[in-house]
């Protein structure tokens, strides 16, 4: 049974996080144009792949179509971008799972941007709760209003909160920077903050936040 997939987009494999955390038999791969590439290069087993393919060389190309049964290619002037067609589909093909987008970031800033933003389209509210972005310094997780208790990640030194829409009445009870029920008219990072434990809680009334859990990377001696 598919519980995760995994949506790899057109950054370079260097940014990704670490993929052990993915068990091959419950996770399914979709390879998002120039990803679709970097994942059969990393023996990952890509089944679907989406996009234009015009970062491809023709003899990338030819190579990938030998190597992925299944590649549905549209033209390059569209209205979807490669990464939304790639989420589409996994909602298509596996509508209960769990969405991970790596390759999504650390690229160009437009991309990323737009990967970051992509939940809050009203077609993806949905599965706002269910769609994560990881690469090799960050997780990004939605959230919509409630209270949560998340935990922190053993290799993961900050903790953000990150208001993409206004929101209202935000609480932060046990981090090491704490709000009580404190409104943002507008869209706000809250970074920098920590945990104080093993885990962190919050709550909001109105909006639509995000945590991002990140790391430094080491620096090269």
């Amino acid at each position: 049974m598919i519980k995760d997939v995994v949506i790899i987009g057109g950054a370079p494999p260097s940014t990704w996080p670490e993929m052990s955390q993915f068990k091959i038999e419950e996770t399914a791969f979709i390879g998002v144009d120039r990803g679709s590439l970097y994942g059969v290069k990393a023996g990952l087993p890509i089944m679907e792949a989406v996009g234009d393919f015009d970062s491809l060389s023709e003899t990338e190309w030819i190579w990938l179509e030998k190597n992925i049964t299944n590649i549905s290619r549209c033209a390059a002037e569209k209205d979807d971008t490669d990464m939304e067609l790639g989420v589409l589909k996994a909602i298509e093909k596996y509508p209960k799972a769990n969405y991970y987008l790596i390759g999504a970031t650390g690229g160009r800033l437009d991309h990323c941007l737009g990967n970051i933003w992509l939940p809050l389209q009203e077609r993806f509210l949905p599965i706002l709760e269910r769609l994560s972005i990881l690469d090799n310094q960050n997780s990004i997780v939605y959230y919509l209003p409630g209270e949560y208790e998340i935990i922190k990640e053993e290799d993961k030194d900050y903790l953000a909160y990150i208001c993409l829409t206004p929101v209202r009445k935000l609480s932060l009870f046990d981090a090491k920077y704490q709000l009580d029920q404190v409104d943002f008219l507008y869209p706000r990072s809250l970074s920098s903050n920590e945990f104080v434990g093993d885990t962190s809680r919050f709550a909001f009334e109105d909006g639509i936040l995000a945590t991002i859990q990140s790391k430094d990377l080491k620096k090269e001696s």
